[in-house]
């Protein structure tokens, strides 16, 4: 296939274009390249997007036989889909779970009701990544239609992950002796899946001409059990202290990501958000690696780049410390 990754420079677009490119693929990669290059053997169209339509002239009637746009940008994507869909044999957007307006549920599947999508000329903050989402998503079936794939990933772990959630527990388990402090919630749901497998599942799906809104999540695993892979993975013996996550958050622990985060701990009425459904993916071809293959992939890329580096997602060793001093203190 003639595959255009719109990005190809970063952790799943850059992963999508190399094992196409180690399929046989003919790759090209549309991005600046301010932070990497594409991958090696993948050619290369380097320009801004904010630039508008200017910036697929050289992507222009080539009759791609996939696109893949992995944007967050509502105006990017909806300029390139103006350009690039109609000549295009099948089109790819990474969405995101986070388009869901609900995730008290756990088990929903892609008819739950979304997001708004975010109004045009509405600058993009954190806060509204999943109307953003949206909004590419009510674009991409105006102008892409019958030829469009619209895969929403929940949260994404292995090799390369640069959010620093998943390989936060490992991470931290190895890291040393200290006493590791865990919310106590050993029977919430975590759910993630594999770079490696997401992109192998857009591949496959562009190369079957698979269409429609299908979420793209791993198996859902009791946060017990994930820490306790993490844990024996580590090879350390250090002491666990679960601590209630009412307590917790009340002493300056931030959920889920950023810092000073546990992640994987989510607020109060979020059961669904890491235990979405993945049946219609599966049946249509998703294909999910063992998740303690993931984790052990995870602890030692978190190995290579440096156990105790300055991290995006996690509790620091010194608000670690203090939690756990405080903590002791009181309920002493």
């Amino acid at each position: 296939m003639r595959i255009l990754v719109l990005g190809g420079t970063a952790f799943l677009s850059a992963e999508i274009a190399r094992q196409a490119l180690d399929a046989g693929h003919e790759v090209t990669c549309l991005a600046r390249g301010t932070a990497a290059a594409p991958p090696a053997g993948a050619r290369w169209l380097q320009a801004d997007r904010s630039a508008g339509k200017a910036a697929y002239t050289d992507a222009e009637n080539t009759g791609w036989d996939a696109v893949v746009d992995v944007s967050r940008n509502p105006e990017h994507a909806r300029e390139a889909l103006e350009v690039l869909a109609g000549t295009a044999r099948h089109w790819t957007f990474i969405s995101s779970c986070s388009v869901y307006a609900d995730h008290s549920v756990a088990g929903a599947a892609e008819g739950a009701e979304l997001l708004p999508p975010l109004a045009a000329g509405t600058g993009l903050t954190m806060d509204n990544y999943g109307e953003a989402k949206a909004a590419i998503e009510h674009r991409t079936r105006e102008l892409a239609g019958d030829k469009a794939h619209i895969c929403r990933p929940g949260l994404l772990g292995g090799p390369g992950d640069s959010s620093d959630r998943y390989g936060y527990w490992p991470a931290r388990f190895a890291r040393d002796q200290e006493p590791v402090l865990i919310p106590d919630i050993p029977s919430d749901p975590t759910q993630v899946i594999d770079v490696r497998d997401l992109a192998a599942w857009v591949l496959a799906a562009a190369g079957a001409g698979t269409i429609g809104t299908l979420n793209a999540v791993g198996e859902t695993v009791p946060f017990a059990a994930y820490l306790e892979e993490a844990r024996q993975l580590s090879d350390q013996e250090a002491e666990v202290v679960a601590i209630p996550g009412e307590w917790l958050a009340e002493h300056g622990a931030n959920y889920w990501a950023g810092p000073d985060s546990l992640p994987l701990w989510l607020p109060p009425g979020q059961d669904g958000f890491l235990s979405r459904s993945n049946d219609p993916a599966r049946a249509a071809g998703l294909r999910l690696r063992p998740w303690m293959d993931t984790v052990r992939d995870a602890l030692a890329d978190e190995r290579q780049r440096g156990l105790g580096r300055e991290r995006k997602a996690g509790l620091s060793p010194e608000t670690e410390r203090r939690l756990l001093r405080e903590y002791r203190a009181e309920t002493a």
